[in-house]
């Protein structure tokens, strides 16, 4: 290799030495066997240092090789999170509240399932997991406000979780790492919660605000109340019957007739406190609607609700509002002395629900005007694609429609199943189980157990068979069957 360099720098020397004197020229010479000597010493080290015999040419070909591979691996392992692992008791963690806004269409609802992870909260903890804010959800304090189903929405969810945080020098939920340092800087900035998790979630799921709260705040048990909307269409509906009787629901009552009784997990209490229900037009102006396709909401604000019960309660609606059933149905139906048995009888469907509000004391929301933006941004996008389509079709329908039909009102699609022919009254349908009937259906199938007292009865436990026992937002392991407490099955809010 020296000879080839030194062929090469005589070639250049006998140029050079054309253009400049011979004393500048042997002094550059000199200068450059200096280097190839200092080059070959240090190769010498390196292969020492290596195990290699001081004459391999590896530094040519080799070296390159065996960098590149070190390049690539260490690619691998940064694209794979196989580096070097982050230390998370580091870091300060912070006791917070999220909101958050999901459309809900194209999910399995919001919680984790066994069966699927196409659920908001699968996506949330992968955001939440990915931008290194917990550990695992375990360790991560987490509660939810509710539970939403498949298909349905929410403006307002709210969650309580652990994140990290950077206030080294505490505040508000902080619980400070063991050995902080001198790092304890108390003007340091809040990392910017909603701005890291919109960044990796899904655009129909947004992280709208945080809100610091005590270590001991619980997204679930601290909500003092929670309201739905269900959006529908006026068509041939006489509103106004339906608006008068959504305020039979006002108050507090046993609701085992308006849900889908959720035994098998504990649920034995039926009573539910409504604070307000009513039927509105969606946008609000000074002359009642005429138009077929203007939309109205039922909106119902509780403490807490029960499975499925808002859209059972919806379709209960719609059907006095077609004048299939009168007003007092409500009224019978809460009556569960003399109807102890719900009525069969199809839910509403789930896309127009929306659990529009979840309210909670002393909680100071905290959001980036830049980030409000972004939101705003993904929001009217969204808008942008279904009001067009919403409008292509509206155009097809008048297109469609004869002049002598021209007034005819949409038909009712909002009730699950197939529509019947002959209508029959839900009074006069068969009969579900009783609620006695299915706690003996899940107590012989290990579901509940029973803890026998001196009568041969006692309180009803969660059996060691139940699907959702290692579940750690689930419900508690135990209920008593004579609990009164309204609160005490908010996260079956599955509605």
């Amino acid at each position: 290799m020296q000879w080839r360099i030194e062929a090469s720098w005589r070639e250049r020397y006998s140029k050079t030495n054309q253009m400049y004197p011979s004393s500048m020229s042997e002094k550059l010479l000199e200068q450059i066997r200096k280097l190839e000597s200092e080059v070959e010493r240090l190769k010498a080290q390196l292969a020492e240092k290596e195990g290699l015999e001081p004459d391999s040419k590896v530094g040519e070909t080799g070296d390159k090789e065996k960098n590149s591979g070190a390049n690539e691996e260490r690619k691998k392992r940064k694209k794979g999170g196989l580096g070097r692992e982050f230390d998370f008791s580091a870091h300060p963690r912070r006791h917070v509240a999220l909101r958050l806004a999901y459309l809900g269409w194209g999910y399995q609802g919001f919680a984790v399932q066994e069966n699927t992870d196409n659920t908001v909260e699968a996506r949330l903890f992968e955001a939440l997991l990915k931008t290194k804010l917990i550990q695992d959800r375990p360790s991560s304090n987490y509660h939810r406000c509710g539970r939403t189903d498949k298909g349905v929405s929410a403006f307002s969810q709210v969650i309580s979780i652990d994140l990290r945080s950077t206030q080294f020098g505490g505040g508000l939920g902080v619980v400070a790492p063991a050995q902080a340092g001198d790092r304890s800087k108390a003007d340091t900035a809040e990392l910017p919660y909603a701005k890291m998790l919109n960044r990796v979630l899904p655009l129909d799921i947004r992280v709208l605000d945080w809100s610091p709260v005590e270590a001991g705040f619980s997204a679930r048990f601290d909500c003092k109340f929670r309201t739905y909307r269900y959006y529908f269409p006026h068509g041939s509906l006489d509103v106004e019957l339906m608006d008068k009787a959504a305020k039979r629901f006002e108050g507090t009552h046993d609701f085992r007739n308006l849900c889908k009784m959720d035994v098998g997990n504990g649920v034995l209490q039926f009573e539910r406190t409504i604070l307000s229900a009513s039927v509105q037009q969606s946008l609000p102006c000074k002359s009642p609607s005429t138009d077929p396709y203007d939309l109205f909401v039922f909106e119902i604000k509780g403490l807490a609700f029960l499975y499925h019960q808002v859209r059972c309660m919806m379709a209960v609606l719609l059907l006095i509002g077609q004048k299939l059933e009168p007003p007092e149905l409500i009224d019978q139906l809460l009556d569960v002395e003399n109807n102890p048995r719900k009525p069969q009888y199809s839910m509403a469907v789930d896309y127009p629900l929306v659990l529009y509000d979840c309210d909670f004391e002393g909680l100071r929301w905290q959001s980036e005007p830049e980030e409000v933006g972004h939101v705003l941004g993904t929001l009217q996008q969204h808008w942008t694609q279904a009001a067009v389509r919403t409008q292509v079709l509206h155009g097809m329908i008048q297109g469609l429609q004869s002049s002598d039909v021209s007034s005819s009102s949409p038909t009712c699609w909002l009730m699950e199943g197939s529509r019947q022919r002959n209508y029959r009254p839900l009074l006069q349908r068969p009969r579900c189980e009783s609620l006695e009937s299915r706690i003996e259906h899940f107590v012989k199938r290990g579901r509940l157990e029973r803890e026998e007292g001196n009568n041969g009865e006692g309180p009803l436990h969660r059996g060691k068979r139940s699907k959702h026992q290692h579940s750690p937002s689930n419900l508690p392991s135990t209920f008593s069957s004579s609990s009164s407490d309204p609160h005490s099955q908010t996260s079956n809010d599955v509605v």
